[in-house]
């Protein structure tokens, strides 16, 4: 592959990023907070309020049967691999901010779309525009923001816009299920409008962010690039009252003008990658089908029959704790590896935690039960997620950032289409808790690999972990 050397890019890019990272507080305009924290409410939001839609109390109403309904959820998983990696790859060719307004639009679609199909083709087509909406929109948001804040505190940063993105995961889900019991026969339409209203929304509002700094850099806009910085060091004087700032502290390394995909050549970066790939993988593979399933799961167990609509408002309930969860992560994400935390996440939330709830079904104990939802929900969603994706942003070079994320996201999500769609016969065969327990060991053994690999991120500026260390 031709390769076409701008001897000073690598300096200016080093000198404008080195502003960001000395910044005592983030800078960003609240309007692209917001943008950002919408964005993923929306996305987190149909990630699970997609199953309370297709619920035991609200199914007959869809006009789908069981296994229509299981593939339909698969459909918008599978949309999540071509939406992550041809908008990824977009996101690192065409810039951040014109991918990111294409994914709310995607998904803005797709959801309007579901809320107004009438049979199982619509269903379908309308769920995979969905699934690649969000797949797109998953993979920038976390890139976007890891670019434009802090190095000493991105871990922070990044858990403010999860926090308020988990409200999606936390009280989406507890708002759907009440929406879903009080009107089951038009309930799951307004599940799917409510998401299509907020990502017209999100559409609206990051029309008026920035691109980031190091992309701006990395096109050749210098002088936009300035001026973005300048204005989010004017707006942190504002913010601190301070009248002057540390000085940057840029560092050297070389730029080169390649193609995203020229990433993947690099060994160094190659060893990070995949595991973190096979890491989102698995994890996926064992928490969508708790996400999507689960209820879908409970309405053919025997000592659940006579209280589904209490089983139902127990899960959404707990989704609560996902939003709990990514606030308490909030206080040792900065100081803990990403790594650990999120073997810890792995086994005390997704194992453990599915576990418990699995037993608490098949013994009919509503208690039970609820506990594994909050274990669940509380360690393994409301960490694993976020942890996964400062993971796959944090470890690779500016210019392939959401490239190579895209493959370990997109390819990632190929577990959970996977999962997804043979959970209900597997368990057929071999027995639910079986089942259940087995899909989440292998996230398990992979974050203990990713233990091994993986550098200290920590306080360090994206450039120090990879530029600098690991070359182009």
């Amino acid at each position: 592959m031709a390769e076409s050397k701008s001897p000073n890019n690598g300096e200016i890019v080093s000198k404008l990023t080195a502003r960001i990272d000395r910044l005592p507080t983030i800078g960003l305009p609240l309007s692209v907070i917001l943008a950002l924290a919408f964005g993923y409410f929306i996305s987190l939001y149909d990630v699970i309020n997609v199953g309370l839609a297709f619920s035991s109390t609200s199914l007959a109403y869809t006009h789908l049967t069981l296994p229509e309904a299981s593939f339909v959820i698969s459909m918008g998983l599978f949309g999540y691999i071509p939406g992550a990696i041809i908008l990824g790859y977009m996101g690192d060719k065409v810039g951040r901010k014109p991918t990111l307004i294409l994914t709310a639009l995607l998904t803005a679609i797709g959801s309007l779309g579901n809320a107004l199909s009438i049979n199982y083709p619509m269903f379908i087509v309308f769920r995979f525009i969905t699934g690649m909406g969000i797949g797109g929109d998953l993979i920038l948001v976390p890139t976007y923001i890891v670019e434009m804040v802090p190095a000493k505190d991105r871990g922070k940063y990044f858990n403010l816009v999860y926090i308020a993105g988990w409200a999606g995961l936390g009280l989406g889900p507890f708002m759907a299920s009440y929406i879903d019991v009080a009107n089951p026969a038009i309930g799951w339409r307004i599940i799917f409008a409510i998401g299509a209203a907020l990502a017209f929304i999100v559409l609206v509002i990051r029309g008026h962010a920035s691109e980031t700094v190091r992309m701006l850099a990395l096109k050749g806009k210098i002088a936009e690039a300035e001026q973005v910085v300048k204005d989010m060091e004017d707006k942190v004087k504002q913010k601190t009252g301070l009248t002057s700032l540390p000085e940057p502290k840029p560092l050297k390394f070389s730029e080169k003008k390649v193609d995203p995909f020229y990433i993947f050549k690099n060994p160094d970066y190659r060893k990070r990658i995949i595991p973190i790939m096979l890491a989102i993988f698995f994890f996926y593979f064992g928490e969508y089908p708790y996400l999507t399933e689960f209820l879908l799961w409970t309405s053919s167990v025997t000592a659940l029959h006579s209280i589904s609509n209490q089983v139902t408002l127990y899960y959404g309930d707990a989704g609560v704790a996902t939003f709990i969860g990514a606030i308490l992560l909030r206080y040792i994400v900065e100081k803990v590896r990403r790594a650990i935390l999120v073997t810890v996440a792995y086994a005390v939330g997704m194992l453990a935690g599915v576990t418990i709830a699995v037993l608490g079904a098949l013994s009919g104990d509503l208690g039970l039960m609820l506990g594994g939802f909050v274990l669940t929900n509380l360690i393994g969603v409301g960490w694993s997620n976020q942890l996964n994706y400062l993971n796959g942003t944090e470890n690779v070079r500016c210019y392939a950032s959401a490239t190579a994320f895209s493959f370990s996201d997109g390819l990632g999500h190929l577990g959970a289409a996977i999962s997804t769609g043979i959970i209900l016969s597997v368990i057929a065969s071999i027995g639910a808790l079986t089942t259940w327990i087995g899909f989440q060991i292998p996230m398990v053994v992979m974050g203990i690999i990713l233990i091994t690999i993986l550098p200290n991120t920590i306080g360090k500026s994206l450039e120090e972990v990879n530029e600098s260390k690991s070359g182009t």
